[in-house]
């Protein structure tokens, strides 16, 4: 008997995975965490029900609403159901034009989201029952085994998305992130391909005072160099040969939203002049007119590569460098923040589980290890990809190294052409003995803070456990953090 499918945008994962055990045997539940991805399940599969998690909202804006009506349009014959904190209740009447959609305005417990799903897939009185009581239900299996101590000490959470880290260096960087968003001036993001600049550009907009205007982002690298300023400043009809009709450039189609320029290192120098300028002013003219815009967007500024060294190589202006460096930040590799490499594999693993309707119900300690001792050029964007193709192999429910490709079980990292990707892998000319020395020193000493970091990190910063796991004192415990610039410590000092 094939079981009715029921799609869910949320990204509360604990309420994706609650939602699964109660349709467990009785529907198959496909869950994802963006809009778009939702509207590409449905194109896959013809849902019996839809579940929309609107909880985290400020309000529930156009964007809300055309997703509803979109819906209600494809499939008027699947029920639909709006999740909403009680102060949306007032703006639950508008969001739906035919009165169908069933919301739900209280906190989700276990039985008002087991009633819900018997409303929302319509089971005959007599069938009800298939969906079990609270006291019938038995505990879902973990996806993966629980760790202690696996809380994160810093988060930014924004409307879809937050980013959480245990990195001491990543944690101050959020809390400063945090501010500058919710003021008006232009962020510069530096790190590496993967890194996650564009989830943080999102998460930057989604944080201030922006976060109901568009957020655009450019990415300038993949545009022609003759395409560029045509693409963000817009052109006059008749500026160039296929210019046909004037065309709005992306710093008016922001609006009052946020503008994400990736890979801003490949604009040319006069290109940098008029960016600078918006900058500045706000003011542009588009290619070929005369005519004096207005950009109010905020500009969100990325690079995977430093400036200074474009600067001394005369490619980057260094009064535009000067501008974006006052409020810059640089998100380390994931190589450089190995304690946040297990919960993010574990993200992912109950993400791509719940959406490619694979069970895992254990992983295997092989796999943890592997991870760690891969140096990840590609960063959490590469391992995103890894433990989704982990997942979708997975056939007994216990995921293991062996289901990791072989380049990242044996911890060799290919070839990469990103400059800024820097693995210290390399091949290098011989070194004087001095150097050599100081560069074992130098590895030594970067492994020792990362033992200290990781074994902080499993004893939820408690310097007394730690000291005592590592069988060292705590004076020598405190003496090496604070060589280290080791900072993060929790409030249970002495626990």
């Amino acid at each position: 008997m094939v079981q009715p499918v029921v799609l869910m945008l949320s990204r509360d994962h604990e309420l994706t995975c609650e939602f699964a055990g109660c349709l467990q045997g009785v529907a198959d539940i496909r869950a994802c965490d963006q809009p778009d991805e939702l509207l590409e399940l449905s194109g896959q599969w013809k849902p019996s029900a839809i579940v929309l998690d609107y909880r985290r909202l400020g309000l529930l804006g156009p964007g809300e609403q055309r997703l509803v009506g979109t819906l209600e349009s494809r499939f008027p014959d699947s029920s639909l159901a709006v999740l909403a904190e009680p102060r949306l209740s007032s703006s639950m009447g508008e969001i739906s034009t035919s009165g169908r959609v069933r919301t739900l305005i209280e906190a989700p417990t276990r039985e008002r989201v087991m009633q819900l799903c018997r409303d929302i897939l319509e089971f005959p009185e007599d069938e009800a029952n298939e969906i079990a009581a609270p006291e019938e239900v038995a505990p879902v299996p973990p996806v993966v085994p629980v760790v202690e101590n696996t809380a994160p000490t810093g988060t930014l959470a924004g409307i879809t998305r937050r980013f959480e880290t245990s990195c001491p260096k990543l944690t101050q960087m959020l809390r400063d992130l945090e501010v500058a968003a919710r003021h008006d001036v232009t962020i510069l993001l530096i790190g590496e391909t993967g890194a996650g600049k564009t989830f943080l550009s999102r998460l930057i907009h989604e944080v201030s005072p922006r976060r109901h205007e568009p957020f655009l982002p450019v990415a300038c690298g993949a545009l022609p160099n003759d395409l560029i300023e045509s693409e963000l400043f817009g052109h006059a009809k008749g500026a160039f040969t296929s210019a046909h009709a004037d065309k709005e450039g992306k710093f008016l189609a922001a609006r009052r939203g946020s503008l994400l320029l990736d890979e801003i290192d490949v604009l040319g120098l006069e290109q940098q002049v008029k960016l600078l300028r918006v900058i500045e002013t706000g003011e542009f003219e588009p290619v070929g007119s005369n005519q004096t815009m207005h950009c109010e967007a905020r500009l969100i500024v990325a690079s995977n590569l430093q400036l200074q060294p474009l600067v001394e190589q005369n490619r980057f202006r260094p009064d535009l460098y000067y501008r974006l460096n006052m409020l810059k930040f640089e998100i380390p590799p994931l190589r450089q923040r190995p304690m946040d490499i297990m919960p993010l594999a574990k993200k992912f693993v109950r993400q791509f589980a719940i959406k490619h309707g694979v069970t895992i119900s254990e992983i295997d300690s092989s796999l943890f290890h592997a991870l760690l001792g891969y140096p990840w050029p590609g960063n959490v964007r590469e391992l995103e990809h890894v433990i989704q193709r982990a997942v979708i192999y997975c056939r007994d429910g216990n995921l293991t190294a062996a289901h990791l490709p072989s380049h990242i079980v044996q911890g060799k990292a290919g070839p990469t052409n990103d400059p800024s990707v820097d693995l210290g892998m390399g091949a290098r000319p011989a070194a004087p003995v001095a150097a050599v020395e100081h560069s074992l020193g130098g590895q030594i000493a970067l492994t020792e803070r990362e033992i200290i970091e990781q074994t902080l990190f499993r004893n939820s910063f408690s310097r007394t456990r730690t000291a005592k796991e590592l069988g060292i004192s705590r004076v020598t415990l405190y003496n090496k953090m604070k060589r280290y610039g080791i900072g993060g410590l929790g409030p249970s000092e002495n626990a």
